[in-house]
């Protein structure tokens, strides 16, 4: 009788490790010899027919081989066009490894993880030469607890961020060697609470700074965006998505709350800029600080809306004093977001300033036949200069996540942009003519 409960034990212990999601792999690419302790990946492995890891979304790459002496990169695939790379994982923080170069060539990559997250960007190696580059990806699911759900709306559900694989996109002319992707536990998570000028976008050309601010972070942070288009404070509550960060936060961590564009549309006699938001905002504080977690309110971007004398005016009201007042009362650190991209858009001038916004006339995309015109929603420029003000106010208000900063960002100040016309940006395969949510 024991000895047939042992065997029913056994084969229920294999059963469960062969259904439990692996949280560590190590990828050699191309066709030739195998480093030891990696799984081969060439050009035809696809996630479509595994369900575990692949090259995913009709990806087109070649195989390269060396005749050489070291096995992990000898062999590699290439491509000038844009590929993406999905590998199956449960919810968690993943540190990223990858083997860049070539043999005979020179390489040039930009990463991007999950929903057009930038990671990594402008990768150079000359020919023969190799590099090792590593950043951490979040992946979250919905779930919360006991069948509670993050309540998502239609639009998020076919978004990378929400599915149950973590996905890289590799744009440029790569050189891919080697992958290794672990999980990992030691990582300060830095979660993102906002609308459309904070979420990560999964289309060309919308962007917002959320999905921008992870390039500028080493090994030692993560970035957990759960920002979306449209919403206000009390949505955001209503939706479950602050009791799931919650759910998963860890005492050190912190959120970035940036609120305000959708939440002064709300007339209810209690709402406004000194009622709700501020009691709202009171309340995410408090309940962050319950878990340990370190609060941080950022003032609401900027609209580009320009006065008779060419200045931006505030079209938001007295909500960004409202946020400045609860960060004063509650002692929590401030991000006067609201302030840095007025001085960045005055800095651009009302002409200029139209190419860090959706301003594309018709034709730049398939199927627009009329010009795109948002003074509200950014542009891969626009969300990059905006996540350098957000790191300059990490700097300036001395937290403790600034020395894990990379140390390749000059500083930066709002006054002196960088050329929005030099600037460059690798476009991603999937392009949107909807608008975001939210004004």
């Amino acid at each position: 009788m024991i000895r047939k409960i042992f065997i029913s034990l056994f084969f229920l212990f294999l059963f469960h490790a062969a259904n439990a999601q692996q949280l560590s792999y190590q990828f050699d690419f191309g066709t030739g010899k195998v480093a030891r302790g990696y799984t081969p990946v060439n050009a035809a492995t696809s996630f479509a027919s595994n369900g575990q890891f692949g090259f995913d979304f009709d990806s087109k790459v070649s195989d390269v081989s060396h005749q050489g002496s070291n096995a992990l990169t000898d062999d590699l695939i290439k491509s000038n066009k844009p590929f993406y790379f999905s590998v199956a994982v449960p919810e968690g923080n993943y540190k990223v490894t990858l083997t860049l170069g070539d043999w005979r060539d020179s390489s040039l990559t930009t990463v991007k993880a999950e929903s057009r997250r930038l990671m990594l960007e402008n990768v150079k190696t000359k020919p023969g030469k190799f590099i090792t580059k590593t950043f951490i990806v979040n992946v979250k699911s919905r779930n919360i607890k006991d069948g509670v759900v993050v309540a998502l709306k239609p639009r998020e559900l076919t978004k990378l961020d929400w599915d149950d694989k973590l996905t890289l996109e590799f744009d440029q002319q790569t050189a891919l060697a080697a992958m290794q992707i672990t999980r990992v536990e030691d990582q300060i998570t830095v979660f993102l609470a906002g609308n459309s000028t904070v979420v990560n976008q999964d289309d060309e050309p919308w962007a917002s700074w959320g999905q921008m601010i992870p390039r500028f972070f080493k090994p030692g942070i993560a970035i957990a965006n759960h920002a979306e288009s449209g919403l206000t404070l009390g949505s955001f509550l209503g939706s479950r998505r602050l009791d799931k960060i919650l759910s998963v936060m860890k005492s050190g961590d912190y959120l970035f709350i940036e609120f305000g564009h959708n939440d002064q549309k709300e007339k209810g006699i209690n709402d406004g800029a000194y009622k709700s938001y501020s009691e709202r905002l009171t309340t995410f504080i408090s309940k962050v600080r319950e878990k340990g977690g370190i609060p941080v309110i950022l003032t609401s971007t900027a609209r580009r809306s320009f006065d008779v004398s060419g200045k931006i005016q505030n079209t938001l009201g007295d909500y960004p004093d409202a946020a400045r007042k609860v960060a004063a009362a509650q002692h929590v650190a401030l991000i006067d977001l609201n302030e840095l991209t007025t001085t960045l858009f005055n800095a651009l001038g009302e002409d200029l300033s139209m190419k860090a916004f959706v301003h594309y006339p018709a034709n730049s995309y398939p199927g627009q036949t009329k010009p795109l015109a948002d003074n509200t929603h950014f542009n891969p420029y626009g969300a990059y200069e905006i996540a350098k003000c957000v790191v300059s106010g990490i700097k300036a208000q001395q937290l403790g996540i600034g020395r894990y900063l990379v140390d390749d960002v000059p500083k930066f100040n709002p006054a002196f942009p960088d050329d929005p016309l030099a600037w460059k940006w690798p476009e991603s395969p999937k392009s949107s003519l909807v608008k975001p949510d939210g004004n």
